[in-house]
């Protein structure tokens, strides 16, 4: 297998309501990763993305940014993961290089959900769920998240508050990020007075519905040592891992912890051949706070029932044990679905190299990502380290 570099990337700032096309917001991304990386004859092109077709009535996006970027000609396709569908376009396009079938290739992430009624996305949304059993039957992402929320609290006689420091810590790292779509603080009584929206998850809990494209530059070791600049360190993707749970949460042996989680993190770690204690951040999916909690519990860093002591004790904050979400994450700097994944990517990047402006880290040398499918059915874990 080839090693497999990240040598560019490019993001569009996270917004709501604009009137850009999602075509053109990720070719501007696109661009924006080829030119930092100064290729501009990739191989190839993954997309990842989830609600073109039911909200814009746009499938082939593949083709159709490959068309708008002015890539006309190279591979490209779309992958679909529900929320995980930007890093799984990632994996596919790891797998790519890896095989040694393409030597550089452009991977991206879009999503444009704002311009439609607020229903359908809603429903849009829910196609992500076992619509057999849930979405068909009312279900929605914030149903189910409150559910897990309120299985973990009764179970181990927790109230909300102690669910307040994972919004707090990723409002405060968004303001550090010019490309966050939120830039304004959130303290504990804000938290605690927000409306609850579906009992027990209040409006601080849930992150926005918002629109979106990042996008970066894989290649093998020559064209990353070719394309290296000086004072940029190379970063390396040490492992990609990729896990599955039971869509529906009936259908779960335990919701008290992701499965997912647990099986896609210890396949990362294993690959590298490091564990838990070696990462300094961890990008995870705080789509609601109860993920972040069970994701810091399923991936290693907190055992069961003891993820939320993390953010209580104020080791989740980018000088913390656990640095997380630390340009906003989800909640702060914004949740563009078929985006996500990659703007998970491009933001360890920047900590890696040394680019993340205010946000930065100090030292950051491995750094840990972690795209989710709905509510854990579909986990992508990646890997980075920074070499010389």
């Amino acid at each position: 297998m080839s090693d497999v570099y990240i040598v560019g990337a490019g993001q569009v700032p996270v917004s709501k309501g604009g009137q850009v096309l999602g075509r053109d917001l990720a070719a501007r991304a696109v661009h924006a990763a080829l030119d930092d990386a100064e290729l501009d004859n990739p191989d190839a092109l993954y997309i990842g993305n989830m609600m073109s077709g039911l909200l814009s009535d746009q499938q082939q996006l593949g083709a159709l940014v490959a068309q708008t970027a002015s890539l006309r000609g190279v591979e490209a396709a779309t992958v679909e993961a529900a929320c995980a569908s930007g890093a799984a376009a990632a994996r596919v396009g790891y797998m790519a290089i890896a095989s040694g079938l393409a030597r550089a290739v452009v991977v991206a992430g879009v999503e444009k959900m704002t311009h439609a009624p607020r229903d359908k996305t809603t429903a849009a949304l829910a196609t992500a769920s076992d619509w057999l059993h849930e979405g068909s039957r009312g279900e929605s992402f914030l149903s189910l998240n409150a559910r897990l929320m309120a299985t973990y609290m009764s179970h181990y006689g927790l109230g909300t508050e102690v669910f307040a420091p994972f919004s707090v810590t990723a409002h405060d790292n968004a303001c550090d990020n010019p490309n966050a779509l939120f830039h304004k603080d959130v303290d504990l009584d804000t938290y605690l007075t927000s409306k609850e929206i579906i009992p027990p998850v209040k409006l601080y809990d849930a992150s926005p519905v918002c629109d979106g494209a990042a996008a970066i530059v894989l290649c093998n070791a020559d064209v990353a040592r070719a394309a290296q600049r000086v004072g940029r360190p190379l970063v390396k993707i040490r492992a990609s891992a990729v896990a599955t749970d039971s869509v529906g949460l009936d259908h779960r042996r335990s919701l008290l912890r992701l499965d997912g989680v647990v099986q896609s993190s210890r396949r990362a770690f294993e690959q590298a051949g490091i564990g838990p204690s070696d990462v300094d951040l961890f990008e995870l999916h705080d789509a609601y706070t109860i993920i972040s909690v069970l994701s810091l519990e399923g991936a290693g860093f907190a055992a069961p029932g003891e993820g939320w002591r993390l953010g209580a004790d104020g080791r989740i904050g980018r000088h913390g044990q656990v640095p997380i979400a630390t340009m906003g994450g989800l909640k702060g700097r914004g949740h563009p679905v078929g985006a996500t994944g990659v703007y998970q990517l491009v933001e360890a990047w920047l900590q890696l190299i040394g680019r993340a402006g205010a946000a930065q880290i100090p030292g950051v040398e491995i750094a840990m990502t972690q795209n989710l499918g709905g509510t854990g059915a579909t986990v992508v874990t990646h890997l980075l380290t920074r070499e010389a």
